[in-house]
């Protein structure tokens, strides 16, 4: 008998999938979008006998090469001289944790819910919002890091072939920001995203000297805690408490974390010194892009095929997307800063 092959009584034999799909159905709530029957994918494939569709989705998120650029790219501090600020891979691992507490509080699927997770920013620009803002403005089609994120997984890995993710997982990637997803699962990693950011950056500014704890509004303090643990901790109870059926936080623990998303977005986001460079980050990302737009047969050559299949802007919008901080400052260095001679 194979390893996963389970025998059941009176003989039949069951894979190790087929029994975690009747397991969910077993223990699931009704809301939650389960394994069985679902997990639609644009191009049909054998089961995987250890594995339900969505765990798939997880693993071929987790093993792909812009999960692991995402160490590189920019969370709020653009190349922070320090160990312990976020990056966008940081951000992603705690939005997946807080999302997954959530989906097994509710009793959904959590599987699906942290491959939403562990995918939602893999279209994220170097230097963070700055890039995206900076590609929106010279690219034709615009640029949204969620919708970058779907053509990540479409168009751009496994070498143009995609990874070939499940129509759920891709539509809680794209809905992640202002949209609404088609599961409850996609909708929990929307607010997880929020809860995480405002929180992890509050934690860095204060790390940076930039804010003081006792600097945030006493008004949302005293009802979301004044520590990270505790804020985090009151916004998952609020919104467990709340129940299933209708996925918020309670009216006055809502209004606390508005308070303090505007007063990041005043003091942090909009206003600070750390974002000084990102005039700087920007002008760098621009003439990249228009160096690859007037020289195309520099492009890589996965980034050529996407050319071909597409067109040469989208081709070149795919290729700086996807650098990380490093790779793009060492990248300008090569071609535009003039090195020292030597024999």
């Amino acid at each position: 008998m194979r390893y996963y092959i389970i025998r059941l009584p009176g003989g039949a034999d069951m894979t190790v999938r087929e029994q975690t799909e009747i397991t969910e159905l077993g223990i699931l709530c009704e809301d939650a979008c389960t394994s069985k029957g679902t997990g639609r994918r644009v191009r049909s494939e054998p089961k995987c006998p250890l594995r339900t569709e969505f765990q798939r989705d997880r693993d071929r998120i987790l093993h792909c090469n812009s999960f692991r650029r995402l160490k590189q790219k920019t969370q709020v501090f653009l190349s922070p001289v320090g160990d312990h600020y976020r990056t966008r891979l940081t951000h992603t691992l705690e939005v997946s944790q807080i999302a997954r507490t959530i989906a097994r509080a509710f009793r959904l699927n959590e599987d699906l819910t942290e491959a939403i997770a562990l995918g939602h920013d893999l279209g994220h620009t170097p230097f963070g919002h700055s890039g995206e803002d900076i590609l929106n403005e010279i690219c034709p089609y615009g640029f949204k890091h969620y919708l970058q994120s779907v053509r990540v997984v479409d168009y751009i890995e496994n070498d143009g072939a995609g990874l070939n993710l499940t129509y759920e997982v891709k539509n809680g990637i794209a809905c992640h920001t202002n949209k609404v997803a088609v599961t409850k699962e996609g909708y929990i990693v929307r607010l997880a995203d929020k809860i995480a950011y405002i929180n992890h950056d509050i934690d860095d500014s204060i790390r940076a000297g930039m804010l003081k704890e006792e600097d945030l509004p006493k008004s949302a303090t005293d009802i979301l805690g004044n520590s990270k643990s505790k804020r985090i901790t009151t916004l998952i109870t609020s919104i467990v408490e709340n129940g299933v059926e209708d996925i918020r936080m309670s009216d006055d623990v809502k209004k606390a974390h508005d308070e303090l998303r505007e007063f990041m977005f005043a003091n942090v986001y909009k206003n600070s010194s750390a974002k000084a460079e990102e005039a700087k980050a920007k002008a760098m990302i621009e003439r990249l892009y228009m160096y690859f737009l007037r020289y195309p047969d520099k492009l890589p050559d996965e980034y050529k095929k996407i050319m071909a299949k597409f067109d040469k802007d989208r081709a070149v919008c795919d290729y700086i997307a996807g650098m990380t901080d490093v790779y793009s400052v060492n990248l300008y260095n090569e071609l535009f800063i003039p090195k020292g001679w030597k024999k």
